[in-house]
């Protein structure tokens, strides 16, 4: 897989055209959130103007979503329980999708993960073609009516109460800065508790998870939990914004876009055209980070759309995973500069591949097919840790052409066809 690490929210992908989009599935590695899975389907339940059916709206998102550099990342509760549990430490210094529905294996003595398509993927596969189940038509009306139900009105007030001991934020800057604050000199036990209890946390793990911090000498919750202190201090920041009535507590749907912050430890990019999202998420992002506002990326890639159509047809025939393996040797580009910044050393890599023999080669793809089509599958609960993993596959669907361009070679394409 290739390029900086990429996450997008739904209003950023509407923006492209299906060519522009084919080139971010080939220059970004895409992390898709739940949230975006559950954006879209909650298209399926708005009115739609322009005499455009929601099913069209959904479908033209559909063929739009990266597929070839693609993962879907678990949910971000998922990820908050396994680390208040102890069952996972999550790295928070170097960004990379969290993924879960690996298939446990053996063949042999050789244990082996096996991780197909999810059922996001695959619905997004569905509703590329117009098709949707009912349960997830029942899903969207749902979503759409929890949205309009939300009540904030508790958590204002309880948030509010803090401006009588802090001053009232002017900018969301300073409301960082606040949310900082607080939790850098309050309690250890009362970020753990109030924490758990702001995130949704059951009162039955709640003891659990303070029983094991209590075991392990009650550390700071930044190292006892790292990415759990990260959800709370974004949401300290929702709350008390809406408390200082710097972020509106009228639309509903704000909270949901304060969730795509919970995802930014996973990825090197995050795009967006959503005006909250470029107000507030630079203020979550580190130096190692970047921000791209999505009509900045649209254009850049446009700009890469037009560099390789002027290729000609001969070089274009070859699909673009043999003409377009890295972005242009030009720092004009966006996304060149991105790859600068993300992955400082592509340009030696690609002129100093590492290249296999056409025996290893072979030999490398009969390990997988064996594991594919031989192995036994475990019980899902069993551990496999990685280091103990002797192959790891991940099965994707991937259409061969998108839009105007084509993605392989037709031998690469004939060959796949007899391998079925």
């Amino acid at each position: 897989m290739n390029g900086p690490l990429l996450i997008f929210d739904k209003s950023a992908l509407q923006g492209l055209n299906v060519d522009e989009s084919l080139w971010l599935d080939t220059f970004y590695r895409s992390n898709v959130t739940p949230l975006f899975f559950v954006e879209t389907l909650a298209d399926l339940e708005k009115q739609v103007r322009s005499g455009r059916t929601p099913e069209d709206v959904v479908g033209s998102i559909a063929r739009k979503t990266p597929e070839q550099q693609a993962s879907a990342n678990i949910h971000h509760f998922s990820v908050l329980l396994s680390e208040l549990s102890g069952n996972v430490e999550v790295d928070m210094e170097h960004p990379k999708p969290v993924i879960g529905g690996g298939q446990p294996v053996m063949l042999g003595d050789s244990k082996g993960l096996i991780f197909r398509n999810p059922p996001e993927e695959e619905a997004l596969i569905r509703w590329q073609a117009g098709e949707f189940l009912q349960v997830e038509r029942n899903m969207a009306k749902a979503w759409r009516r929890s949205l309009s139900l939300a009540d904030n009105s508790l958590l204002y007030s309880t948030f509010k109460k803090m401006y009588e001991t802090y001053q009232r934020p002017k900018t969301l800057a300073e409301l960082k800065a606040l949310a900082d604050a607080i939790l850098s000199i309050v309690r250890q036990d009362w970020i753990l508790g109030f924490g758990m209890h702001l995130v949704g946390v059951s009162l039955e793990q709640q003891a659990l998870v303070m029983k094991r911090w209590s075991l392990s000498g009650k550390p700071a919750i930044r190292r006892f939990a790292p990415y759990f202190f990260y959800v709370v201090s974004v949401d300290m920041f929702f709350y008390l914004g809406m408390a200082a009535d710097l972020i509106s507590r009228e639309r509903a749907s704000h909270k949901i876009d304060v969730a795509y912050l919970y995802y930014l430890p996973f990825c090197n990019v995050f795009t967006s055209t959503d005006k909250l999202h470029v107000n507030i998420a630079p203020l979550f992002m580190t130096s190692d980070q970047t921000f791209v506002a999505g009509p900045d990326l649209k254009h850049d890639l446009g700009k890469l759309d037009a560099h390789y159509g002027a290729l000609p047809e001969e070089g274009r025939n070859t699909g673009t995973i043999s003409f377009a393996k890295t972005p242009p040797d030009d720092s004009d580009l966006l996304t060149t500069r991105l790859w600068d910044k993300h992955l400082p050393n592509w340009r030696r890599e690609r002129d100093n591949p590492v290249e296999l023999s056409e025996a290893a080669k072979a030999a490398l793809l009969g390990l997988v097919k064996r594991f594919t089509d031989e192995s036994t599958p475990l019980d899902s609960s069993t551990p496999v840790l990685l280091r103990d993993v002797a192959a790891l596959t991940m099965q994707r669907k991937v259409s061969s052409q998108k839009g105007k361009w084509r993605r392989f070679s037709p031998e690469m394409e004939a060959d796949s066809r007899e391998q079925k």
